[in-house]
C-alpha cells in the first residue's frame, strides 16, 4: 500500500504559485532559462504538451514549452496558460442595429421615396441605414430647405404604391416647419421631424468628442457659430466631414433621430 507523505518542506522554502497569464497573441514575454524575450504568435498542443512560439524583434520564432513559472512578464515570474475559447459571437449586424444579411442584392428602387432637408441629412441616414435602405430599396433624396416641399408633394403625386415620407429639421410647434408638415401631411404622406437645429446636433457630443453642442446666438449661423465656439477652422464643410467621421453606428445619434428614421422606413415599406 502506498503510503501518502506530506510536504516537510519549511513554509518559507516552498515556492509560492505564479500566477496565470493567459497567453494572448501579442503578449510580449521573456523565457526564464533562456532570456529569449518575443510576442506570442500562437499556442499549440503536442504530443509532449503545450507549447508558445514567441517572435523576438528581429523576426526569429522559437517555441518553448507552457511550463509553471517558465516566463517573465514585466519582470514577474508567470505561468502561461492557453487563451481562453472565444465566445459565441452573434449576427452580424448592420450599423442601425439590424441583422445584416450577407450577400443580399440591392432591390430595385420603390416608387416611394424618403426626403430629408439637406445634403448633411442624406449622408448621415446613408452611413447609418444604407445598407437596410438597399434591401429595402429605398430612395433617399434632399430637399435642399423645407419651403418647396409642398410644390415637390404634388409632383410627386403620392399614392398607395408611392409613399411619401419627409424628415425635417427642428420640428417643433409653433415653427414655419410645423406649418408646412401639417398643410403636406396625409394618408401616403407622412412628415417627421427631431427638434434640433441642424442635424449636426442629432450626433452624440461624447461621440464628436466635445462636451456639448454650443448655443450659438440668434441671428448667427448657427453652423459657423458652432464653428467658431468649439475652436474649429471656419469651414462648415470640414467640420461636417469630421462629424460625420465619428458615426459608426446608430449608438453615436440621438433617440429622436433614430426612432424617427426609423418610422419613416417602415411607413415607406409598408404593405399596399
Amino acid at each position: 500500500m502506498k503510503r501518502y507523505s506530506p510536504d516537510l518542506t519549511p513554509p518559507w522554502k516552498r515556492t509560492a504559485p505564479a500566477p496565470e497569464v493567459q497567453a494572448e497573441p501579442d503578449l510580449v514575454v521573456e523565457e526564464v532559462t533562456t532570456g529569449f524575450c518575443g510576442a506570442v504568435i500562437r499556442c499549440e498542443k503536442t504530443a509532449q504538451g503545450r507549447t508558445v512560439t514567441l517572435e523576438d524583434r528581429f523576426g526569429k520564432h522559437r517555441v518553448f514549452p507552457m511550463e509553471p513559472r517558465g516566463f517573465l512578464l514585466e519582470g514577474r515570474v508567470v505561468t502561461l496558460v492557453p487563451p481562453a475559447p472565444a465566445a459565441p459571437r452573434g449576427p452580424a449586424r448592420t450599423a442601425s442595429g439590424s441583422i445584416a444579411v450577407p450577400g443580399a442584392r440591392a432591390r430595385v428602387a420603390r416608387a416611394g421615396r424618403i426626403y430629408v432637408e439637406g445634403r448633411h441629412d442624406a449622408e448621415l441616414v446613408e452611413r447609418v441605414w444604407g445598407d437596410d435602405l438597399r434591401i429595402e430599396g429605398v430612395v433617399v433624396e434632399y430637399l435642399e430647405g423645407i419651403d418647396d416641399l409642398p410644390s415637390i408633394v404634388r409632383s410627386f403625386a403620392p399614392g398607395p404604391d408611392a409613399r411619401l415620407g419627409v424628415l425635417v429639421d427642428h420640428l417643433v410647434p409653433g415653427t414655419k416647419e410645423s406649418r408646412i408638415a401639417a398643410e403636406v401631411t396625409g394618408d401616403h404622406v407622412l412628415v417627421v421631424g427631431h427638434p434640433y437645429v441642424d442635424v449636426w446636433e442629432a450626433v452624440k457630443p461624447a461621440s464628436v468628442g466635445i462636451a456639448g453642442w454650443p448655443r450659438v446666438p440668434r441671428g448667427e449661423d448657427w453652423k459657423t457659430g458652432v464653428c467658431r465656439q468649439l475652436g474649429w477652422p471656419p469651414n462648415t464643410g470640414a467640420a461636417w466631414q469630421r462629424i460625420l467621421g465619428t458615426v459608426r453606428s446608430y449608438k453615436d445619434l440621438e433617440p429622436e433621430l433614430l426612432g424617427r428614421v426609423e418610422e419613416l422606413i417602415d411607413f415607406v415599406t409598408a404593405p399596399e
